[in-house]
């Protein structure tokens, strides 16, 4: 047997696998004071247009052999309708350049085409990957789809249409509305400070129907869209509160806070809009004291051709009505649109609001104060006469 005495405690070293090199434990011991002292995690790097990444694939080739058959055949059956979608295009430009050329034929014919070239690199791995991370390109047919049927299927648009009609924006502001694009807006979160950027205001992405607070809304909200025709439309955007007071006639009335006719748009246009406060100025929202919540309506809606509208002033904005602007314009609401909606109620910001924009206190309403029937008897007495 042998013996354990006379045998010496030698430090053991570890071996890292990360680095292959040999660590002694007073190395571990900085490293993980090192991490103590620097708490920040490494994420994910932006992923954008600006900031493209290339996708890679998740499985090695070999790890998984059905992975590998599954790409043989979606890139198989790619270059197969890539090959119909050539032949089509050459029938496309013999029939353009035919003497009597059908018009009805080549538009036919020009759809059949763009639901191929769909189809040819709608099931890719990468051309999805870059669609769902911010890289589609909306000068093509398949990323428009892509970002299209994301926006219809994954929940964007039913939350949308269940707030619109939950808080009874149909038909309180417009007798019906079928979005035809995403509208989506951002306002100002808080001041954070940090020490790359001290005191930055950072914009967050506001969900339909929400509560904001007014001092939050003190500018003009950035509106971004995700519009799927390559053609340039013309939309005019309307911001209104359809829940101001109406003193006169016991009731509420329409309120207009912003007002942009002529907007063009298309599937390549600018996101954010840009130039949206050169017609009828944005006003702050200011829920007045003692009302019920206020539902804030965007809306982008349609338009036939140019149209010229007055500017309204401020005392020209209440009694507003989007029903008769829509028919006195001939805005057409079954070409779709875009719409979106949050709440405001009244907070400290308010007084403040209505000096800035108005010059005048702030109105406060509030139920009437009920009867006593008591008063008379209370002021008598109870001992003497």
């Amino acid at each position: 047997m042998l013996s354990c005495r006379g045998l010496l405690r030698v430090p053991v070293t570890r071996f890292s696998r990360a680095n292959s090199t040999v660590q002694a434990p007073e190395l571990e011991a900085a490293a993980e004071s090192t991490k103590k002292r620097w708490p920040y995690k490494p994420r994910r790097p932006n992923i954008s247009r600006d900031r493209p990444r290339e996708w890679h694939r998740p499985l090695a080739f070999g790890v998984l052999p059905a992975y590998d058959e599954a790409l043989k055949y979606i890139k198989f059956d790619s270059e197969a309708i890539k090959a119909q979608e050539q032949q089509l295009r050459a029938a496309l430009v013999e029939t353009k350049a035919s003497a009597d050329l059908n018009a009805e034929a080549v538009q036919e014919m020009e759809k059949k085409l763009e639901i191929l070239q769909i189809q040819s690199q709608v099931n890719l791995p990468e051309v999805r990957w870059k669609a769902k991370n911010g890289m589609a390109d909306m000068t093509k047919a398949v990323d428009r789809h892509i970002i299209e049927k994301r926006w219809r299927e994954e929940g964007r648009l039913d939350e949308l249409m269940e707030r619109i009609h939950q808080m009874f924006i149909v038909p309180d502001v417009i007798p019906y509305l079928h979005p035809s694009l995403d509208l989506r807006v951002t306002y100002p979160q808080a001041r954070t400070t940090s020490r790359r950027q001290p005191g930055k205001t950072q914009h967050m992405l506001v969900e339909p129907g929400t509560f904001l607070l007014p001092e939050q809304t003190t500018k003009p909200p950035k509106l971004h869209t995700s519009v799927f025709h390559t053609d340039t439309r013309l939309y005019t955007l309307l911001m209104v509160d359809p829940d101001v007071p109406d003193e006169a006639n016991g009731t509420f009335q329409i309120y207009l806070h912003w007002l942009q006719p002529n907007v063009p748009l298309s599937a390549t246009s600018s996101s954010p809009i840009p130039d949206l406060n050169g017609h009828t100025e944005y006003i702050p929202p200011h829920p007045q004291k003692g009302t019920p919540y206020h539902r804030y309506t965007v809306l982008l809606l349609p338009q036939k051709a140019s149209i010229s509208v007055p500017v309204l002033q401020k005392d020209q904005r209440h009694g507003f009505s989007v029903r008769d602007f829509i028919e006195k314009y001939e805005l057409d609401l079954s070409a779709g649109g875009g719409a979106f909606m949050w709440r405001e109620v009244w907070s400290d910001a308010v007084p403040t609001i209505f000096k800035e924009n108005f010059g005048s206190e702030e109105p406060k309403y509030g139920r009437p104060p009920r009867p006593d029937r008591y008063a008379e008897a209370r002021a008598r007495s109870k001992y003497f006469k």
